[in-house]
């Protein structure tokens, strides 16, 4: 596994100009994973013990914490993230917490998933961020409250074991646990505040949900699809192809760099399990002078074969389910198949470059596909 960079300390005082000038930061190898507490996919902080400074809510909030160096409210300085206040030991002979003392929030994930990898982000808690942070997981069922979730009897697994951290800096921890979570709980030791939590994995969506559901998009990020591989992420990521909704903005799809050659771009998906595809749709919402100018899409069952991205139909596999077909600029384009296809794999091909914002594809899970989500 590559080596994480880790952050000790505190950060040097604000001193003007650009805030993030002297961040801390390094490539984690696991944030190609979703983000599984997105709160664009239903995530939440459901309970906090303390936030006194700031809501346990900005934890979650998309893109980074801003700074604002003027705005101070009533209680102090306002932050964006969550920020508790000091703790104080037992008495004028021993001021300084002790060593069990902590502040706790309690997320729900937006998606159960197996988690990959932590960022517990301090960005602008400079002096003011925790000592220490620790990460536990637990698997619920239903929509348990607070009270259940800290009730006797509810098996919290330790994710990230209690580890120092540094303040204004992006604190990165690789998780090896393997199983399907629901919910975490993160401690921060003594207190302090955090601006940002991202839970990066591998949805593990519920076979008898998506069973009931019958129709419903096989390659959605929220029911288990992911982007595999992209020739290009230039300006924005794929895997915004696949995300809830439909894009409110030019930045909320997938858009490539300009091509001075005369290849193509394309993304390349594994679906949810083997499902048979009934209908598809391509949305080029907010993309009006960049959108792509053409678009195919192609399907594959099973793992074998060539699985890069390509044009046509034909060989290792590959099926064309739609023709290299005209798009027009914010547009949803709908396609009805003439027959069901059977498929594990997408890949949707833009010619000659641009982008579209959404990718959808309609279908039902094969006998194979339920049975393989339920071993998982």
């Amino acid at each position: 596994m590559t080596a994480i960079e880790y952050f000790t300390g505190e950060a040097r005082p604000y001193g003007g100009g650009d805030p993030y000038a002297d961040y801390r930061t390094a490539g984690f190898p696991f944030t190609h994973h979703a983000d599984l507490a997105d709160r664009r996919l239903g995530a939440g902080v459901i309970a906090a013990n303390d936030e006194f400074f700031a809501p346990r809510e900005n934890l979650l909030l998309p893109g980074r914490a801003e700074f604002d160096p003027e705005r101070f409210g009533h209680k102090g300085k306002i932050m964006d993230g969550w920020e508790t206040r000091r703790r104080r030991g037992a008495s004028a002979g021993h001021p300084w917490p002790a060593e069990e003392d902590h502040d706790w929030a309690l997320i729900r994930l937006g998606v159960p998933g197996i988690v990959r990898g932590i960022v517990v982000d301090t960005a602008h808690f400079r002096g003011n961020h925790p000592q220490a942070v620790s990460v536990e997981g637990a698997s619920a069922a239903g929509h348990p409250s607070p009270e259940e979730l800290l009730a006797d009897g509810v098996r919290w697994t330790t994710l990230v074991p209690r580890t120092p951290v540094g303040g204004h800096a992006a604190n990165g921890f690789a998780v090896t646990a393997g199983q399907r979570f629901t919910h975490l709980r993160l401690r921060q030791h003594p207190d302090g505040g955090i601006a940002r939590l991202r839970v990066y994995g591998e949805v593990v969506p519920d076979p008898a949900w998506l069973t009931a559901l019958g129709t419903f998009d096989v390659v959605a990020l929220e029911n288990g699809g992911r982007v595999e591989d992209a020739s290009d992420r230039f300006y924005s990521p794929a895997a915004n192809t696949i995300r809830p909704g439909r894009s409110l903005k030019m930045d909320d799809g997938w858009e490539t760099r300009r091509r001075r050659d005369q290849g193509h771009d394309w993304i390349r998906y594994r679906l949810v399990a083997q499902a048979r595809i009934r209908a598809l749709e391509i949305d080029t919402a907010y993309l009006k002078g960049n959108s792509a100018g053409w678009a195919a899409v192609s399907v594959k069952d099973g793992d074998g074969g060539d699985v890069t991205g390509g044009s046509g139909s034909g060989g290792d596999g590959w099926r064309e389910i739609l023709p290299r077909t005209r798009l027009q600029p914010d547009t949803g384009h709908r396609f009805v198949l003439p027959d069901p296809v059977t498929a594990t794999h997408a890949r949707v091909d833009i010619y000659p470059d641009g982008g579209i914002s959404r990718l959808r594809l309609f279908g039902t899970l094969t006998e194979e596909g339920v049975a393989a989500l339920r071993d998982a």
